[in-house]
């Protein structure tokens, strides 16, 4: 038997050892493929060289042309609204709702009315929500090897401050919403990336103990009930460094020049939410829409696991062409009405100006190469996707009623890009834009037939689908 198992050893490092000889031949840099590489790479003029060792790729890809904006006037615009800055935190999709929350309020009062909700309020929900989100799907999964690909995404990533509208409609229906001026921004609010890291660890070692249990055959009961402790350990953590949520509190409305019109009256975060969106659910109002060209137009797709909330809703979408998500985002400003929007907004953007354009920086001609993939092959290979939320503001149309340019509320500070905003021209829009959230009444009836179609499922993994942050 011994000698059995020597033989088939030494088979087993042989033939090992020959596939490792053919995989460095056939694969590897070789000295002749050096020397190859070297003869067809393009020789390097001495003062390019210079100048790239010496200075940011982008200041000399940069074209002057577009260093200025010259033209920001916008045919079709909604009233405006205070900017608000994420700072150091993955927020984006929570600033961009909240300004959608905000502005409705403010245009069912006729502008006469705002308000500025909290962040700090519903992102503590939101990390506890995501918490046992996490917590229990390693316990559905328990019976799982921890290699297994769904175990492995809880796991991985068991908490993030990034999400999607439909995250902030789930949390603000569940939890309500709160005024700023109730429950300000805290130091750790605005920079998340410690708490993260810290409640991150703490739910991989509390999802090892829970498979453990399951494993051990612990009782439901019991399983649930340890969950809500490990979860009460979550709660003082982010009470600690967000602030107790408010449950109670009173208020009075302002109006846009910051003076109090209406008296003072006792809310609870759910009567305020009803109070100030007029309606007691924000979903069922909307539909969510997306650019992806790799997949067929007008049909539906859910993403598992795509959620904040583990009794809310996965992000359902309509996977629609360029043209009928500028017309539905056309319709919706027409009647003042602002629009949640995400996007691969860093590519092509000049921060100095604020403005997103297919021209603004020519790396090609600089490295002497082509970057010819289209939308479709970036988000395939990864390189390209939904990246950073912001709320569509304006549009410049035509006199054919065509986009010219388009016109974002960002959440990076006044101080960032065009005072606060983001302007893109329709080219950029049309390859770097990906999801739009539109209220149902400006939505032909054949887009909202097709979006209700049962949604064909796709997984997490998929290279479009990571959070706005």
């Amino acid at each position: 038997m011994r000698k059995l198992r020597n033989i088939a050893l030494a088979v087993a490092l042989v033939t090992a050892g020959t596939a490792l000889a053919q995989k460095t031949a056939g694969g590897g840099i070789d000295n002749g493929m050096l020397r190859q590489i070297e003869q067809k790479a393009t020789k390097n003029h001495p003062a390019l060289s210079n100048a790239m060792a010496s200075n940011s790729i982008e200041d000399l890809a940069r074209n002057y042309r577009n260093a200025t904006i010259t033209d920001d006037h916008f045919s079709v615009e909604t009233p405006k609204q205070n900017i608000h800055n994420q700072r150091q935190s993955g927020r984006c999709w929570m600033f961009s709702s909240f300004n959608v929350f905000r502005a409705n309020f403010a245009k069912r009062h006729n502008d006469t009315l705002r308000v500025e909700y909290s962040h700090d309020y519903l992102f503590f929900y939101d990390q506890l929500e995501k918490a046992n989100l996490m917590l229990q799907g390693v316990i559905d999964c328990a019976d799982k090897p921890i290699d297994d690909q769904r175990v492995q995404f809880f796991f991985h990533h068991p908490i993030g401050d990034g999400g999607t509208f439909c995250g902030a409609a789930d949390l603000a229906e569940k939890y309500g919403l709160v005024p700023m001026e109730v429950q300000p921004e805290t130091f750790n609010a605005e920079r998340t990336a410690q708490l993260r890291k810290l409640i991150s660890s703490k739910l991989r070692e509390f999802g090892l103990e829970l498979r453990k249990m399951v494993a051990d055959k612990k009782p439901a009961a019991a399983v649930k009930a340890r969950k809500t402790e490990q979860l009460a350990t979550i709660y003082q953590m982010l009470s600690l460094v967000l602030g107790e949520p408010v449950k109670q509190f009173t208020y009075a409305f302002k109006n846009k020049d910051g003076k109090t019109v209406t008296e003072p009256r006792t809310y609870t975060p759910l009567e305020f939410f009803r109070e100030t969106q007029g309606t007691d659910a924000i979903n069922g109002t909307f539909i969510m829409a997306m650019n992806d060209p790799r997949r067929p137009y007008y049909k539906t797709y859910e993403v598992e696991w795509d959620r904040h909330t583990y009794d809310g809703h996965n992000w359902c979408y309509i996977n629609l062409p360029m043209e009928d998500i500028a017309q539905l985002a056309i319709n919706s400003l027409k009647d003042g009405t602002k629009l949640y929007s995400s996007y691969d907004v860093g590519v092509q953007l000049d921060r100095k100006v604020g403005l997103n354009a297919l021209d603004n920086f020519d790396y090609g001609t600089l490295f002497g190469t082509t970057f010819g993939m289209n939308k479709a092959d970036r988000i395939a290979t990864f390189d390209s996707g939904s990246t950073h939320a912001m709320t569509i503001t304006a549009v410049d149309l035509d006199a054919n009623g065509k986009p010219i340019k388009w016109k974002v509320e960002n959440s990076w500070g006044t101080e960032s890009c065009h005072k606060g905003y983001n302007i893109m021209t329709n080219e950029w829009f049309n390859e770097y834009m990906y999801r739009l959230v539109v209220d149902k009444k400006y939505v032909p009836e054949n887009i909202l037939k097709a979006a209700q179609q049962k949604p064909i499922m796709v997984m997490p993994e998929d290279p479009l689908f990571s959070t706005d942050d």
